[in-house]
């Protein structure tokens, strides 16, 4: 009897061992205190057993089970042993993250206390976030996007690289370069060498004009002024008497056959011009012996 007590007494500490070793491996506690809840998700993201639960970031349990509907796909079940001391009401919200170098882990973020709580073996229905990769995968779009502007920029990039004109023009910017040094350096030889000169030249003119006008204020203009208003005045009265017929100058600027004499006396000594050229002998004579009286 004593023998057979010992075997059987072995056999249910090894059973017990074995039935809180596995517990062990799994995550549970040995002595587990903790409330258990169960979170519906649409898509577990590879969350795994035994995987930290937080909450607000502090780990609150560990995630014992997870169950997946194959009636009913689209439900994933996970069941979660938080601290006792954790309330959760309604309203608080169960996410999942997914890290950048994978794995992931369930975030609960609590609601205010209220008369609404949820009781130990209750359901929450858990709410999909993106987390980091899932921002990532959106970004791969937009860059995919900026990958293949920045491929064309650079095709364009090594064809206006390779363009011949390119170097001819930046030839011909050298020379404008060289150009614009050389117009800089007679610039400044002007600025420095000639602008002085003109400059004193044209204090020496403003000294002039300035020498001119004293001048002019010392000049007494009256008595010119009054001869030059006498001067006006007889031109003006030479004019009236030219324009009036019954003078001497408007006589013979208005008379009509005064004129017609003038020409014909014009015309007859254009006409004895004429014969004497053609005829000289006739109005001269002249001989070495004397002449004849004709």
């Amino acid at each position: 009897m004593k023998k057979e007590f010992v075997i059987g007494l072995v056999g249910i500490i090894a059973l017990v061992a074995l039935f809180l070793g596995i517990n062990f491996l799994k995550g549970k506690a040995l002595f587990n205190t903790n409330k258990e809840y169960y979170v519906r998700f649409a898509n577990a993201k590879g969350l795994a057993k035994s995987s930290v639960v937080f909450a607000d970031g502090f780990e609150v349990g560990i995630v014992s089970d997870i169950m997946y509907d194959y009636k009913n796909p689209g439900n994933v079940m996970v069941e979660i042993s938080v601290d006792p001391n954790l309330v959760l009401c309604h309203g608080s919200k169960v996410s999942l993250n997914t890290g950048l170098m994978g794995g992931c882990t369930m975030n609960i973020t609590p609601a205010s206390i209220s008369s609404e709580i949820y009781n130990p073996g209750d359901t929450i229905p858990g709410c999909d976030v993106s987390g980091l990769m899932g921002k990532v995968e959106d970004a791969m779009p937009k860059v995919e996007e900026i990958v293949a502007k920045l491929d064309t920029l650079i095709t364009s990039i090594n064809r206006l690289v390779s363009d011949p004109a390119l170097y001819a023009i930046l030839v011909n910017v050298e020379q404008v370069t060289e150009d614009l040094t050389q117009t800089t350096a007679h610039l400044n030889g002007i600025m420095g060498r000639d602008l002085p000169m003109l400059a004193q030249t044209y204090n020496k003119v403003g000294e002039n004009v300035l020498l001119i006008t004293e001048n002019f204020k010392t000049l007494d203009l009256g008595p010119t002024l009054d001869s030059v208003n006498m001067t006006i005045s007889n031109v003006n009265s030479m004019v009236d008497q030219m324009r009036n017929p019954n003078g001497t100058l408007g006589a013979l600027m208005y008379d009509r056959s005064l004129y017609n004499s003038l020409n014909r006396t014009v015309g007859s000594m254009d006409s004895l011009m004429t014969d004497i050229k053609a005829r000289p002998k006739r109005y001269v004579h002249f001989s070495v012996f004397g002449s004849k009286t004709k």
